[in-house]
């Protein structure tokens, strides 16, 4: 994490469990032709439902990672009427060096073994991507402070579709005070295979911070009693005092998103204007 929060340009991070969950409901909405509930786990651990037989739970968990990257790389590959650079990405959602750890949603889901699940509407689709069960990380981004947003559509989509969305779905999301257009959106006209249409959307915002702080709980506990610390004192290089380093790197991440927090709903007065004498 240390590494990550001071040298990377921008991190996309994914849970296991994310991911379980998501291939759940693949599975469900495949074999039932919508979504509805599911529990968790009840698909992939018990090999029932909608695995085939001998498919591998990773093998699915990963292609739902890989469809990120192909969403995420679309515009370099194919033409569009708004082609995004991967630059563009952390320019324009980066507005703090150590903040750049982003959120991902797709829809719709599936896998490359389930690409007979029914296309979701083009509207339902933008506001499946700002719902929680479509998030690569468990978190809910709807119910938090929101530092930037793009949105990269692949299909046949216009850019009044787009903006016709962003406006709807804006008053439903909170955005940073400072930032409150800070929208990011790419087209691209090549939708992926089987399907109509997608999007991934990409998201700078505070729900990442409890996903933190849990790992900074569950590496107090070992630390605290020295478990397993032996093994990396034997690697060259590796002192106790860098654990030390990475958990006061963390505990700073954590209260820079606490500080962005303390400000969610506060408004901010408008700056004074400058007068010109004529």
């Amino acid at each position: 994490m240390r590494e990550l929060t001071e040298h990377a340009d921008c991190v996309l991070p994914i849970e296991n469990q994310s991911l379980v969950d998501i291939v759940n409901k693949i599975h469900h909405m495949a074999n039932s032709g919508k979504l509805g509930a599911v529990k968790p786990n009840s698909l992939v651990t018990s090999n029932k439902g909608g695995m085939k037989e001998g498919e591998k739970p990773f093998d699915a968990m990963n292609n739902i990672v890989a469809n990120l990257l192909l969403n995420l790389t679309s515009s370099a590959r194919f033409e569009g009427a708004l082609n995004m650079d991967l630059n563009e990405i952390s320019m324009n959602l980066v507005p703090f060096p150590h903040l750049h750890y982003l959120t991902s949603s797709l829809t719709p889901l599936y896998t490359l073994a389930d690409v007979n699940v029914p296309t979701r509407r083009l509207d339902q689709m933008f506001s499946d991507a700002f719902n929680k069960d479509h998030q690569l990380i468990r978190a809910d981004p709807k119910h938090s402070l929101y530092l930037a947003c793009a949105l990269m559509v692949r299909g046949n989509v216009h850019i009044s579709d787009l903006r016709r969305n962003i406006e709807r779905l804006k008053p439903s999301l909170q955005f940073v005070s400072w930032n409150q257009e800070g929208w990011k959106t790419s087209l691209c006209s090549v939708p992926p295979v089987g399907h109509t249409h997608s999007l991934l959307a990409l998201a700078n915002n505070t729900c990442v911070k409890p996903t933190f702080i849990d790992l900074r709980d569950r590496f107090t506990r070992l630390y605290r009693k020295k478990a397993h610390l032996h093994h990396y004192l034997q690697v060259d290089g590796m002192e106790q005092s860098s654990f030390t380093d990475a958990y006061s790197s963390l505990s700073s991440l954590i209260d820079e998103y606490n500080q962005l927090d303390a400000a969610k709903g506060v408004a901010l007065p408008d700056p004074p204007r400058i007068n010109i004498a004529v």
